[in-house]
């Protein structure tokens, strides 16, 4: 059985590729490929930079702030696309897995998607999640990162035959967008003190990775 969130990746991949049509992912690819080029992923926030204040409702619709986190410790926090993608809930599960550690370290942990409330909770229940799920609905905080991509019409067609209907998810008519999967730890004052973003949302970060970061840290201190 795999025991790193990598390995279930790879693992969850391998029978994605033989179920999805080839001419689905031929565009899928082609659409990763166009976000590399456009080099989204070095735009986005990085390791030194102040991060934007997190305000979002959470899964019972009230509003977090993150900042009564940061008075207590560093703050991870991992952008996902929502809980209809199955890459999204390994890595969540991977992150509830490890969550007694994370405290341990000293810190806390959030998990921000575009989603709708309503389905911030059913993706918090299915997975049994016990950290904040906040819903980012018009990615205000998600493009203060600079993480939110728009689609091609070419990959709008691969989703519609995938029947997900994303401006629907999101709350948002007519805007189809995502945010790129990003994991961060925000310092005490705000700051980034490790940040992991990439274009293909096959791939996430390792939570093991973030958690030996904390765990430096507080071993550090």
């Amino acid at each position: 059985m795999s025991t790193t969130l990598s390995d279930q990746l790879e693992e969850y991949r391998a029978g994605w590729m033989q179920r999805v049509p080839a001419e689905r992912r031929a565009v899928m690819e082609r659409h990763i490929a166009h976000l590399a080029e456009a080099g989204i992923a070095k735009l986005a926030r990085k390791v030194g930079d102040q991060a934007p204040p997190i305000l979002l409702p959470d899964a019972q619709g009230s509003i977090f702030d993150v900042a009564t986190l940061l008075a207590k410790g560093p703050v991870v926090v991992t952008f996902y696309r929502g809980g209809w993608c199955p890459f999204c809930n390994l890595e969540l599960k991977a992150y509830q897995n490890v969550l007694p550690r994370i405290v341990a370290a000293g810190a806390s942990l959030v998990a921000i998607s575009p989603e709708k409330p309503d389905d911030s909770m059913s993706t918090a229940e299915k997975n049994a999640l016990t950290f904040p799920v906040l819903s980012d609905v018009g990615q205000k905080v998600g493009k203060a990162f600079g993480l939110v991509y728009e689609f091609t019409d070419e990959l709008r067609t691969v989703y519609d035959g995938f029947k997900l209907d994303i401006p629907e998810k999101n709350g948002t008519p007519g805007e189809w967008s995502l945010p790129l999967s990003g994991t961060y730890v925000i310092g005490l004052d705000g700051r980034i003190l490790f940040a992991d973003l990439g274009v293909d949302y096959r791939h996430r970060t390792d939570p093991l990775d973030v958690l030996q970061v904390l765990e430096h840290r507080a071993a550090a201190e």
